[in-house]
Parts: C-alpha cells; structure tokens; sequence
C-alpha cells in the first residue's frame, strides 16, 4: 500500500518514471499482457466491487454493471482487439518540397500519468482512461475519491493484486493528498470532475506545461418541443434523471418545455416514472441514494427555489431523495447556476426555439445537449448552439457508443476518450522524415539556383 505522504507520493513517481525509462511499457507484447490481466482482475474483483457501490451509493447490481463495469470491460476487449492497429507506425504522403523522403506518424507513449476520478462513477472513471494509459504504453497512479470509501478501498486491492506498483498504483486520501500529488510533474494528467476542481488541476500544472484531459460537468439543457413524442421523451428523460440518481455529468440538468406540451409531459413524466419505479423510489433497489450529507442538504436546498409539483420527499437518514420537478424557477435561482447532481429538475418554458439558443448560447458550454421532437428541429439548434455531446429524441445514450468521442468544451472539459481516442489521449504523435543519402536534391540549397522551378511546381 503507498503511503499518502510527501515521501510515499515522491518515491512512486520516482518508481513509475524509472519504470517508463527502462522502456518496459513501450513493449507492445507487455501492454497486450496487461491488458489481459486487467480483464482477468476485473473479473475476479467484479462482484467486490458491485458489493462496494451498493454500500456507498445503494448501486444494483443491475446498474453498477450497466453503467460501471460492464463499460471498462468493453473497452479493455476493444483495445486488446485494435491494439495492433492503433499503435502501429503510418507512412502519410510525402510533398513534393520533401522528396525523396518517406514521412511517417509514430504514436508513442507520453510517460508517467496521473488519473484523478470522482465518486459517482467511481469505477468505470477510474478504469476507463487507465486502458488508454495501458494500451498507449504509459504507466498510471491512481487517484480514486474518498467519499466513496468502501469502492476506493476495493480499487486499491484489485490494483495491486493486478499490477507491479511502478506500474499502476491507487493512491488514497482527502483533498490534501491529491493536493500532494498535484505538486509533481506528470506527463498527462487525466481529470474528471467539476468545473472549480478542474480549475486547480489546471493551475497546479501550468508551472510544468502539463498536457490535460479535464472531464467536467455543467448544466445539460433538456429541452422538449411542441411536437415530440410526450410518452417516449417522458420514459427516457426519467430513466436519465434517475439513473444514478441524477449524480451524473451528463444527466439532463434542467427542463425546457414548449409552452403548449408543459402540462400534459408533467403528467408523462408523472406516469412513466411511476412506471419504472411501480413502488417508488423509496424502497427500490434499483434507486440510487445520495453520496454523502452535505450533498444532500445542498440538493434539499434547491426546493425552495420554487413550486414543487412532483415528488419532493426525503429522507435524511438513509439519504434518499424523490425526483422533484420544480416549477416557476427564475433563471437567476441558485438551482440554475450549478450542475444540480441529483435527481431535481427545474422547469423553463419557450414559445420559440430561438429562445432556447438564446438562452444556452448566453451561458458556459454545457457536457451535454438533449432535444426531443422533430430531428430537423434537433440538428438545427444543435447547429445554433455548443455543448461537449448531443442527442436527439435520447439522453446519456451518446456516452455508450464508443465510436464516439466523449469529453467537453470550454467549461465543461477539454480533451476526449473512449476506444482508440483513450489510446491518443495517452498518446504522442510524433513526427518523422526519413530521407534517403543516395539522392541529395541541389534546389534547397543556397543560393537557390531552381528557385523558378520550385516556386511553380509549389505554386
């Protein structure tokens, strides 16, 4: 176990960076090695860790599969199967100005990384960008959050019983700890989390020009219009809200709704809740509780920042809280100033879409951008508008198709993974010329004697 100390943290960047020079992670066969003792970890730690996330944050099984575990193994398969491929040396095509050169982009490793992860999505956060950080050659300590403290701890144990220590490492602590690791110089440091944290992360390696992937968060406008498909948009804007008990960086934040449907999607969303939850959401398994009781003071205080007229009970003790819609919320609440991260929706209404663009385009860029009605209308304020991911007529589904990139824009993030992105976020394109001594062309040579013909042919 690494101690959380000055000494610790120096000595296992010291370790990991040692390591990386030796060049043993730059050896493909090793990292195709890992690859599959990670999978072959996750698998034995699997249900540890679903035991884990139902302790910390009365995660199903169900769900911490689907949205955690279930996520990481799929991306260890994709990059142990593409390996080859994206790490492989490409010859581009050589200008005239450059023959008789052969060009080439090698990727290659950046070095000893840092992962910092947040606690809602503790292990696929964590886990994720570490296949990246595998699969492109890289070692990677570990920075897991302690409000998830029984998860945090299991990630500790997997890591080790998986990997060398100056390999991949988890590091445990508070705020102090990470404010420790953030005074070291790291090759990449991958962080997901909020706008204001992203902000330290980003000063503390300014000093040392640090490349960054920042996964944030923000306000994820959901907006509905006048012809969407009330009973669809209703069922997947529930299930979204609800998923992880809206402690979700691309949960729909906040409702739009067209002044002519705002009555009849409340009473959709009443019913298509109900639906999913015939019980409710008090005693489901299938309901995630609020992380902690400072989150769910600050979420309690959101109520009284208008009408609630769905939900709206809790219970401290055991940290549930109902999804709540809450109408007549002015746009200057506290409700819409932060990411909510839980399981409320404040409603705005429009008569015109271009109030809708109004509106997001006059604050940050948000992670996430919803639509539901005509595609038409959807591609046209999404061309009017900016955020780090979209759907139309669906919500968080965009996160599952790794084809595609995943990441943020201006407040919400920078950078992106998944898939053959993870590899590049991890990754240095580099460069090279290799040009013949057989051939040595006179025309770049002083005193330019072919400049006229070099001049038409680049003409």
């Amino acid at each position: 176990m690494i101690e959380p100390t000055p000494q610790g943290i120096e000595a296992l960047v010291s370790a990991q960076r040692k390591l990386f020079a030796g060049g043993t992670t730059r050896d493909l066969a090793y990292r195709k090695r890992m690859l599959d003792a990670f999978y072959k970890g996750l698998q034995t730690w699997e249900k540890p860790l679903c035991d884990a996330l139902r302790t910390d944050l009365h995660k199903s099984y169900e769900e911490a599969f689907m949205t955690e575990i279930g996520l990481v193994y799929g991306e260890i398969k994709d990059a142990r199967k593409h390996l080859d491929r994206w790490a492989r040396r490409r010859k581009v095509h050589t200008p005239v100005a450059c023959m008789p050169s052969g060009s080439y982009v090698v990727r290659e490793p950046l070095g000893c990384t840092l992962i910092v992860s947040p606690w809602n999505y503790p292990v696929q956060l964590l886990l994720s960008p570490l296949v990246g950080a595998i699969a492109a050659g890289c070692t990677a300590i570990l920075k897991p959050s302690p409000y998830v403290p029984n998860v945090s701890e299991t990630l500790r144990l997997m890591i080790e019983d998986t990997f060398p220590g100056d390999y991949v490492s988890v590091v445990l602590g508070n705020r102090d700890v990470n404010t420790e690791l953030l005074k070291h110089r790291y090759d990449l440091v991958f962080f997901t989390g909020s706008p204001a944290l992203g902000r330290i992360v980003m000063e503390s390696q300014a000093k040392y020009l640090t490349p960054l992937v920042l996964e944030l968060g923000g306000k994820s406008p959901c907006i509905v219009d006048k012809d969407a498909d009330l009973k669809i948009a209703a069922r997947r804007i529930a299930w979204g809200k609800c998923l992880n008990s809206g402690q979700t960086c691309i949960a729909p934040d906040y409702l739009f709704l067209h002044t002519d449907i705002k009555d009849a999607f409340v009473e959709a969303f009443k019913q298509e809740l109900a639906a999913l939850y015939p019980d409710g959401t008090g005693h489901s398994e299938h309901f995630v509780h609020i992380v902690s009781d400072k989150a769910f003071a600050r979420l309690s205080g959101y109520l009284k920042d208008g009408t609630v007229i769905a939900g709206g009970h809790t219970n401290p003790e055991t940290r549930w809280f109902e999804p709540t819609l809450l109408d007549g919320v002015s746009p200057d609440a506290p409700v819409m100033q932060e990411e909510i991260f839980g399981p409320i929706f404040p409603i705005m209404t429009f008569r015109d879409r271009s109030e809708v663009a109004e509106f997001v385009t006059s604050r940050e860029k948000p992670l996430a951008f919803y639509y539901f009605g005509k595609p038409a209308d959807g591609w046209d304020l999404i061309s009017k508008t900016t955020s780090g991911g979209a759907c139309i007529n669906d919500v968080i589904m965009h996160i599952a198709n790794s084809r595609m990139p995943f990441g943020g824009v201006g407040n919400s993030g920078m950078g992106s993974y998944h898939s053959e992105r993870s590899f590049l976020a991890f990754s240095h394109e580099r460069s090279v010329l290799c040009t013949p001594t057989g051939i040595d062309l006179k025309f770049r040579y002083m005193p330019y004697g072919m400049f006229k013909l070099v001049k038409r042919l680049l003409d």
